[in-house]
């Protein structure tokens, strides 16, 4: 069950930080409250996983998936880079992502 609810703070992470461009730095009313209220949930979720889940690796897996969230969707929605050297770079933190939960007893 922490894994998953460590999946759905990261998930959540992607739309914080997806949405801090859309706050326009916080003078847009209802892009800065979803970004707040996804910031918050986030974070309690994150430290909700990490009653069970050692730190080092919940943290990483929660940032890992926000990073790789955040540029995929940048890619995908917002017209940025997709470079080989980009793709490549997000699929080694996704690795590393995996290596952490396989790692984990």
């Amino acid at each position: 069950m922490s894994w998953f609810i460590l999946c759905i703070a990261g998930l959540l992470e992607v739309v914080w930080a997806v949405g801090l461009k859309y706050t326009h730095g916080f003078s847009r009313l209802w892009p800065s409250i979803i970004t707040v209220v996804a910031m918050v949930v986030s974070v309690a979720l994150l430290s909700w996983a990490m009653k069970t889940l050692p730190t080092g690796t919940a943290y990483a897996v929660w940032t890992g998936i926000g990073a790789v969230g955040a540029a995929t969707t940048g890619i995908l929605l917002l017209g940025e880079s997709a470079s080989p050297a980009r793709l490549a770079s997000l699929a080694l933190i996704v690795v590393g992502i995996i290596g952490l939960k396989l790692s984990t007893h």
